[in-house]
């Protein structure tokens, strides 16, 4: 794995900030950084039931990429198979965590875990396979290991 320092949360308002940001579409595109798109995913797990992650996730990406000046295309912006894996690895973390756990905490907790590194995709595919247009698309196995 990729060694990259991880940049924690300071607040449960910060990581409420960049979830309801990415919902608004209003966040500022220099704030959604790979931590931001998992304390995004563990905020709307624990305090949005009203969104269910692997349906309207990829919607909101989308819609917010486009907002800020991206696009979904076959080599850029959305990517399915890296948010669907994510959505499960920040379930199965979010299973393990004590009711009470502040969200900020949570996050943080999720951003020191195994899952935390930006590089965790590939416990589970080849680079090859995990870049490639097909997994951009749409769901795709992984070919190194099992996902739980």
């Amino acid at each position: 794995m990729t060694d990259h320092p991880i940049r924690p949360f300071a607040s449960n308002a910060a990581v409420r900030h960049v979830a309801g940001g990415l919902l608004a579409a209003t966040l500022p595109k220099q704030e959604w950084t790979h931590e931001a798109h998992l304390a995004a995913c563990l905020c709307l797990l624990r305090e949005h039931p009203d969104v269910v992650l692997e349906r309207d996730l990829p919607g909101v990406i989308r819609t917010y990429n486009e907002a800020v000046g991206g696009q979904n295309t076959d080599s850029a912006g959305y990517h399915e198979t890296l948010t669907q894996l994510y959505i499960r690895g920040v379930r199965a973390f979010a299973a393990l965590l004590s009711a009470g756990t502040p969200l900020v905490d949570a996050v943080n907790a999720l951003l020191a875990s195994e899952i935390g590194p930006r590089d965790w995709p590939l416990c589970f595919y080849s680079r090859d396979r995990l870049f490639s247009v097909e997994a951009r698309r749409g769901w795709v196995e992984p070919d190194l290991a099992t996902v739980e």
